[in-house]
C-alpha cells in the first residue's frame, strides 16, 4: 500500500469545489430510473474522474437492472455500503430480476440482515428469493407479479440506509401498480435526517410522500417540470470549509437549502467559535478564532463526527461526541480510527459508553503518521488535521478517496499543500 506525504508549510488561500453530493446523486439517480429521466444529465455533465466512486458503482448497477430480463446479472458493489442496499431493493422490485451483487470483504461484514428479512416479509410470498453467500454472492430473483400487503416493517436503530433503500423501493412500486406503498419504522431512529434527505429527494421527482410517526408512505405521483439540481457533497465540503477557514479561502457548491444532515456542520463549528460567511452563488468561507471544544452526536450526522474529531485536535478545550457506537460499523471502525488518529497527534481520548471526549494535545508533535485502513474519510479527515495545524503528516492508503471524493488531492494542492 501506497504512502503519501502531505507537506502543508506552504499555505494559499483558494476558492475549493466540492464534488457533487454523493447522497443526493445516488437518490437522484435512483429516481431518474423509476421516472424515465435516465440518464440523469448533470451525471453526464460531470467529469467522470470527478464522480465519486460510490455514485459510479450505483450507476453501474442501474444499468444492469435496466438490460430487458435475462441471464443474471453480476453487479460489483465494492466497499459501496449504500449503494449496495439501495440496489438490492431495487432487484427486489424489478419484475423478473435476476441480479447477483458482490462486494469487498469489509463490504460483506457490514450489516444487512434487517433489510434482508423485510424483503422477505413483504415480497417472499409473492416468489422472492433472496440467497445469501458467505459472505459473497448476495443473489435476488425478483417475482414477476405481487401479492399480499402494500407495507415493509424494518428497524431504524442500526441505520436508516434501511429504511431509505425501501422507500425508494415504494417508490418504484406505486409506479408499477399505482396504490399506495409504505415503510413502517420499528423503534428509534438512526440518522434520520438521511431518510429526511430521501423524502426530500422522491418529492422533488414528483412523489407524494405522507408521514406520520414512524410511518412513511408513497401516495401519488406527478412528472415534474424539469429535472432537479445536484448540489455540492455536504460531507466534503466539511473538510473544505476547515482548510478555506484556515488559509483565508472559501468554497463553492455550497447550497445551504440542502437537505443534507453533514450540513450541520456550518452550525456545529459556531460553538466552538467559527462563523459561516455565505457569498454570492453558493459559496461560503468561514471566519472566527477557536475559543471553545465542539458537541456532536452520531445519531444526526454520524459521518461528520470523524471531520469534528480532526477539528477537535486544535481546539483550545476539550469536545464531545456521544452515540458514537455507530462509528463501528461503517466502512472501517471509524471511532477506533478517531482515537489512532488523536492519540497519533499527540492528544487523549476518554470513552465512557457511547460518548468520546477529546483532550487536544498541549502542544503539536513535530509530524504525525496514520493509515487510513482503506477508509475515505480517515484518509481526509487525517490530511485535515494536518492542514489545520501545519503539522507535516506521513498517509498510508490515501487512494482510498476515490470512494466519495476523487478530487480531494488536487483540492489540498491548489490550496498550497504539497504531496510526495
Amino acid at each position: 500500500m501506497s504512502q503519501l506525504h502531505v507537506d502543508p508549510s506552504h499555505l494559499v488561500p483558494e476558492v475549493l469545489t466540492p464534488p457533487i453530493s454523493k447522497s443526493d446523486a445516488q437518490r437522484a439517480l435512483v429516481l431518474a430510473h423509476l421516472t424515465g429521466a435516465w440518464p440523469l444529465p448533470v451525471l453526464q455533465e460531470e467529469p467522470e474522474h470527478f464522480l465519486p466512486a460510490d455514485v459510479r458503482v450505483l450507476r453501474r448497477g442501474i444499468e444492469a437492472l435496466r438490460l430487458p430480463p435475462g441471464p443474471v446479472r453480476d453487479v460489483d458493489c465494492a466497499d459501496g455500503g449504500a449503494p449496495f442496499r439501495i440496489l438490492a431493493t431495487q432487484a427486489a422490485v424489478t419484475p423478473g430480476a435476476h441480479v447477483r451483487l458482490t462486494g469487498t470483504p469489509r463490504l460483506g461484514e457490514r450489516p444487512h440482515g434487517p433489510l434482508f428479512e423485510s424483503l422477505r416479509q413483504t415480497l417472499g410470498p409473492s416468489g422472492l428469493v433472496l440467497t445469501e453467500g458467505k459472505p459473497w454472492p448476495v443473489e435476488i430473483r425478483a417475482p414477476t407479479s405481487l401479492t399480499g400487503e402494500p407495507v415493509f416493517r424494518v428497524p431504524g436503530e442500526q441505520s436508516s440506509q434501511y429504511a431509505s433503500s425501501l422507500l425508494l423501493g415504494c417508490a418504484a412500486l406505486y409506479l408499477r401498480e399505482r396504490r399506495p406503498w409504505r415503510v413502517e419504522i420499528v423503534g428509534a431512529l438512526t440518522s434520520a435526517g438521511y431518510l429526511g434527505l430521501t423524502v426530500s429527494w422522491l418529492r422533488r421527482f414528483g412523489f407524494t410522500v405522507r408521514e406520520s410517526e414512524g410511518r412513511f408512505e408513497v401516495t401519488g405521483y406527478t412528472a415534474p417540470e424539469r429535472t432537479p439540481a445536484m448540489p455540492g457533497d455536504w460531507s466534503s465540503l466539511g473538510y473544505l470549509l476547515l482548510i478555506a477557514w484556515h488559509t483565508g479561502g472559501s468554497v463553492e457548491r455550497a447550497d445551504l437549502t440542502s437537505a443534507h444532515p453533514d450540513q450541520a456542520l456550518v452550525k456545529l463549528v459556531e460553538r466552538a467559535g467559527l462563523t459561516p460567511v455565505p457569498g454570492a452563488n453558493n459559496t461560503l468561507r468561514m471566519t472566527g478564532k477557536a475559543r471553545d471544544g465542539l458537541v456532536a452526536s452520531g445519531k444526526e450526522c454520524p459521518d461528520l463526527l470523524p471531520t469534528l474529531a480532526a477539528l477537535a485536535c486544535v481546539l483550545p478545550r476539550p469536545s464531545t461526541l456521544t452515540d458514537v457506537g455507530i462509528l463501528r460499523l461503517k466502512e472501517s471502525d471509524r471511532l477506533e480510527g478517531i482515537r489512532t488518529l488523536v492519540d497519533a497527534f499527540g492528544g487523549r481520548t476518554e470513552l465512557e459508553g457511547e460518548t468520546l471526549t477529546i483532550h487536544p494535545p498541549t502542544s503539536h508533535p513535530p509530524r504525525f503518521s496514520m493509515d487510513s485502513k482503506g477508509d475515505h474519510r480517515l484518509a481526509m479527515v487525517s490530511a485535515t488535521l494536518s492542514v489545520l495545524s501545519g503539522v507535516p503528516l506521513t498517509l498510508t492508503g490515501p487512494e482510498c478517496v476515490e470512494k466519495s471524493f476523487p478530487g480531494f488531492w488536487r483540492q489540498l494542492e491548489r490550496a498550497g499543500v504539497r504531496l510526495s
